[in-house]
C-alpha cells in the first residue's frame, strides 16, 4: 500500500511537472519577446516620419523652383513671345534662364546708354542756364541804363562781332568739313553742328570775340 502511494504522489508530480513545463512553453517571453514587439513598430513609424518629411520637403524644394521659373516667365517679356523655334512646347527651364540673361544684359546697355543721355542734358541744360543769367544781366544793364551806350556802338562794331564770331566758326568748319562728295559733305556738316554749335562752344566764341573788340575799342 505504501509503495503504490508513493507511486501515485510520483505520478500526480510528474504529470504537473509536464502541465507546468507546457504551460511556460505556451506562455511568451516577457522580457525579450515583448520587448521586440513594442520596439519594431517604433522603429518603422519613425522611419516613415523621416520619409514623409524628406518628400514632404523635397516637394516644396520642387515647387519653390516651379514657382521661381514661373515667375521668371511671367516677368521677362521674351518668354512671352512666341518661339518658333520650337513651337508651341514649353519652355525648359535651360532656355528661361538663357532669354533671362539676355534680358538683363539688354537692361543694363540701355540703363547706360540713358545715363549718358542724362549726362548730356545736363551738361545742354548748365549752359542754358549760364547763356540766360548773361542774357538776364543784358536786360537789366538795359533797364538801368536805356541810352547808355546807344551812339557809342555802331554798326562797324556789330558788324566786327558777327565777323569775329563767323570767322572762328569757320575755322572749325574748314577743319572739320570734307568736299570728296556730297554724301560726305551732308554728314560732315550734321557732324560739326553737334560739334561746334552747342550753346557752350557758341557761349565761349561770343565771350572771346567780346574780349578781343573792347580790348580794341579800349
Amino acid at each position: 500500500a505504501l509503495f503504490m502511494e508513493n507511486a501515485r504522489k510520483g505520478s500526480i508530480v510528474s504529470r504537473a511537472n509536464s502541465i507546468g513545463s507546457t504551460s511556460a512553453s505556451s506562455v511568451p517571453n516577457t522580457d525579450d519577446e515583448d520587448s521586440d514587439y513594442h520596439q519594431e513598430p517604433y522603429k518603422e513609424s519613425y522611419k516613415d516620419r523621416r520619409r514623409r518629411a524628406h518628400t514632404q520637403a523635397e516637394q516644396k524644394r520642387r515647387d519653390a523652383i516651379k514657382k521661381g521659373y514661373d515667375d521668371l516667365q511671367a516677368i521677362v517679356p521674351t518668354c512671352e513671345q512666341q518661339d518658333f523655334s520650337i513651337g508651341s512646347q514649353k519652355l525648359s527651364k535651360a532656355i528661361v534662364l538663357q532669354k533671362t540673361i539676355d534680358y538683363i544684359q539688354f537692361l543694363h546697355k540701355e540703363k547706360k546708354k540713358q545715363e549718358e543721355e542724362v549726362s548730356t542734358l545736363r551738361k545742354d541744360v548748365m549752359a542754358l542756364k549760364i547763356m540766360k543769367v548773361n542774357y538776364e544781366q543784358i536786360v537789366k544793364a538795359h533797364q538801368d541804363n536805356p541810352n547808355e551806350g546807344k551812339d557809342q556802338v555802331s554798326d562797324e562794331v556789330k558788324f566786327n562781332v558777327f565777323q569775329g564770331i563767323m570767322d572762328s566758326l569757320f575755322q572749325s568748319f574748314n577743319a572739320s568739313i570734307s568736299v570728296t562728295s556730297f554724301q560726305e559733305l551732308s554728314a560732315c556738316v550734321f557732324s560739326w553742328i553737334e560739334e561746334h554749335c552747342k550753346p557752350q562752344t557758341l557761349r565761349d566764341i561770343v565771350i572771346g570775340v567780346l574780349h578781343q573788340l573792347k580790348s580794341q575799342l579800349y
